[in-house]
Protein backbone atom coordinates (compact mmCIF):
# COMPACT_ATOMS: atom_id res chain seq x y z
CA UNK A 1 0.00 0.00 0.00
CA UNK A 2 1.44 3.36 -1.05
CA UNK A 3 1.28 6.09 1.88
CA UNK A 4 2.41 9.44 2.22
CA UNK A 5 3.52 10.48 5.34
CA UNK A 6 2.40 13.07 7.71
CA UNK A 7 5.39 13.07 9.90
CA UNK A 8 8.58 11.35 10.54
CA UNK A 9 8.54 7.97 11.10
CA UNK A 10 11.45 6.40 12.53
CA UNK A 11 13.06 3.31 10.67
CA UNK A 12 10.44 4.18 7.59
CA UNK A 13 10.66 8.21 6.37
CA UNK A 14 10.39 11.60 6.64
CA UNK A 15 7.55 13.92 6.34
CA UNK A 16 6.02 14.29 2.75
CA UNK A 17 7.66 11.05 1.00
CA UNK A 18 5.74 8.90 -0.04
CA UNK A 19 6.35 4.86 0.69
CA UNK A 20 5.06 1.77 0.35
CA UNK A 21 4.60 -0.18 3.23
CA UNK A 22 2.41 -3.35 4.31
CA UNK A 23 -1.32 -2.96 4.43
CA UNK A 24 -1.79 -3.96 7.82
CA UNK A 25 1.04 -1.79 8.99
CA UNK A 26 -0.80 0.97 7.23
CA UNK A 27 -4.50 0.18 8.26
CA UNK A 28 -3.59 -0.41 12.14
CA UNK A 29 -0.75 1.78 12.89
CA UNK A 30 -0.14 4.39 10.33
CA UNK A 31 -3.58 5.86 9.31
CA UNK A 32 -4.95 5.52 13.01
CA UNK A 33 -2.33 7.38 14.37
CA UNK A 34 -2.47 10.30 11.84
CA UNK A 35 0.81 9.34 10.87
CA UNK A 36 0.48 9.03 7.49
CA UNK A 37 -2.48 9.42 4.42
CA UNK A 38 -2.84 6.72 1.76
CA UNK A 39 -1.70 8.06 -1.65
CA UNK A 40 -4.60 6.05 -3.69
CA UNK A 41 -7.08 7.71 -1.72
CA UNK A 42 -7.72 10.98 -3.16
CA UNK A 43 -6.58 13.17 -6.18
CA UNK A 44 -3.65 14.47 -6.22
CA UNK A 45 -4.88 18.03 -5.48
CA UNK A 46 -6.69 16.85 -2.08
CA UNK A 47 -3.28 14.94 -1.24
CA UNK A 48 -1.27 18.33 -2.06
CA UNK A 49 -3.86 20.02 0.23
CA UNK A 50 -3.52 17.89 3.17
CA UNK A 51 0.67 18.21 2.59
CA UNK A 52 0.18 22.23 3.28
CA UNK A 53 -1.94 21.51 6.30
CA UNK A 54 0.28 19.14 7.63
CA UNK A 55 3.66 21.05 7.00
CA UNK A 56 1.66 24.03 8.48
CA UNK A 57 0.92 22.18 11.82
CA UNK A 58 4.52 20.54 11.65
CA UNK A 59 6.05 24.20 11.32
CA UNK A 60 3.81 25.69 14.30
CA UNK A 61 4.54 22.34 16.71
CA UNK A 62 8.50 23.55 15.37
CA UNK A 63 8.13 26.92 16.39
CA UNK A 64 6.49 25.40 20.13
CA UNK A 65 9.28 22.73 20.47
CA UNK A 66 11.91 25.46 19.84
CA UNK A 67 10.62 27.89 23.05
CA UNK A 68 10.35 24.37 24.61
CA UNK A 69 13.92 23.55 24.06
CA UNK A 70 15.16 27.10 25.37
CA UNK A 71 13.87 26.75 28.69
CA UNK A 72 15.12 23.22 29.35
CA UNK A 73 18.63 24.41 27.71
CA UNK A 74 18.89 26.33 30.94
CA UNK A 75 18.32 23.57 33.16
CA UNK A 76 20.76 21.51 35.16
CA UNK A 77 18.95 18.29 36.36
CA UNK A 78 20.97 17.06 39.63
CA UNK A 79 21.26 13.81 41.24
CA UNK A 80 22.28 13.08 44.53
CA UNK A 81 23.24 9.29 45.02
CA UNK A 82 25.98 7.18 46.75
CA UNK A 83 29.36 7.29 45.51
CA UNK A 84 33.09 5.73 46.01
CA UNK A 85 35.45 7.56 46.90
CA UNK A 86 37.21 7.08 43.41
CA UNK A 87 34.03 9.00 41.89
CA UNK A 88 32.34 5.87 40.36
CA UNK A 89 28.11 5.44 41.08
CA UNK A 90 26.33 2.68 43.23
CA UNK A 91 24.43 2.24 40.26
CA UNK A 92 23.61 4.48 37.53
CA UNK A 93 21.96 7.33 36.02
CA UNK A 94 19.50 6.30 33.39
CA UNK A 95 17.33 7.78 31.00
CA UNK A 96 14.14 6.87 32.89
CA UNK A 97 15.90 9.10 35.83
CA UNK A 98 16.13 11.93 33.81
CA UNK A 99 12.78 11.68 32.32
CA UNK A 100 11.21 11.31 35.65
CA UNK A 101 13.30 14.29 36.81
CA UNK A 102 12.53 16.69 34.14
CA UNK A 103 8.93 16.14 34.32
CA UNK A 104 9.35 17.00 38.35
CA UNK A 105 10.82 20.25 36.99
CA UNK A 106 7.10 20.81 34.37
CA UNK A 107 8.66 18.92 31.05
CA UNK A 108 7.27 15.78 29.47
CA UNK A 109 10.06 14.49 27.60
CA UNK A 110 9.59 10.37 26.45
CA UNK A 111 12.84 8.05 27.90
CA UNK A 112 13.28 7.59 24.72
CA UNK A 113 13.84 10.32 23.31
CA UNK A 114 16.95 11.12 25.82
CA UNK A 115 20.04 10.17 23.71
CA UNK A 116 22.17 8.47 26.38
CA UNK A 117 25.00 6.11 24.99
CA UNK A 118 25.43 4.46 27.90
CA UNK A 119 24.21 5.18 31.62
CA UNK A 120 25.93 7.18 33.87
CA UNK A 121 28.30 6.02 36.10
CA UNK A 122 30.51 8.46 37.24
CA UNK A 123 29.70 11.74 39.29
CA UNK A 124 30.11 15.59 37.40
CA UNK A 125 28.73 17.18 34.93
CA UNK A 126 27.40 15.25 31.89
CA UNK A 127 25.79 16.91 28.76
CA UNK A 128 22.85 14.88 27.47
CA UNK A 129 21.01 15.20 24.01
CA UNK A 130 17.19 15.70 23.99
CA UNK A 131 15.42 14.96 20.49
CA UNK A 132 12.21 16.71 20.95
CA UNK A 133 10.35 15.82 17.43
CA UNK A 134 9.67 17.92 14.86
CA UNK A 135 14.03 17.97 13.97
CA UNK A 136 14.27 20.39 17.56
CA UNK A 137 17.20 19.08 19.69
CA UNK A 138 18.12 20.28 23.53
CA UNK A 139 20.89 20.11 25.55
CA UNK A 140 20.43 19.62 29.19
CA UNK A 141 23.15 19.16 31.54
CA UNK A 142 22.80 16.49 34.74
CA UNK A 143 24.93 16.81 37.60
CA UNK A 144 25.68 13.91 39.48
CA UNK A 145 26.90 14.68 43.52
CA UNK A 146 27.57 12.53 46.00
CA UNK A 147 26.05 11.73 49.00
CA UNK A 148 26.74 12.52 52.31
CA UNK A 149 26.33 12.31 55.62
CA UNK A 150 25.16 15.85 57.33
CA UNK A 151 27.77 16.54 60.09
CA UNK A 152 25.07 17.46 62.30
CA UNK A 153 23.88 13.61 62.16
CA UNK A 154 27.24 11.90 62.36
CA UNK A 155 29.39 12.25 65.19
CA UNK A 156 32.91 13.19 64.81
CA UNK A 157 35.92 10.72 65.84
CA UNK A 158 36.25 12.38 69.00
CA UNK A 159 32.17 12.73 70.06
CA UNK A 160 32.53 8.82 69.83
CA UNK A 161 35.00 8.80 71.83
CA UNK A 162 33.96 10.86 74.73
CA UNK A 163 30.34 9.50 74.52
CA UNK A 164 31.49 6.08 75.01
CA UNK A 165 33.88 6.95 78.05
CA UNK A 166 30.84 8.95 80.09
CA UNK A 167 29.20 7.23 82.51
CA UNK A 168 25.77 6.48 81.93
CA UNK A 169 23.70 9.35 83.34
CA UNK A 170 21.94 8.39 86.86
CA UNK A 171 17.49 8.31 86.79
CA UNK A 172 16.23 10.54 89.73
CA UNK A 173 12.94 9.84 91.25
CA UNK A 174 12.05 13.60 89.94
CA UNK A 175 12.45 12.29 86.71
CA UNK A 176 10.93 9.14 86.92
CA UNK A 177 7.86 10.85 88.02
CA UNK A 178 7.62 13.31 85.30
Amino acid sequence: MNVILCEDVDNLGFMGEQVKVAGGYARNYLLPRKLAVVADSASAAQIEHEMRIIKKREEKRRVELTEVSKGIAKLTVEFITKASDEGKLFGAITTLHIAKKLKELGYEVNRKKIKLSEPIKSLGDHAITLQLGAGVEATVTVNVTPETVPETEAPTEEEAATEAEAPAEEVTEEAQTE
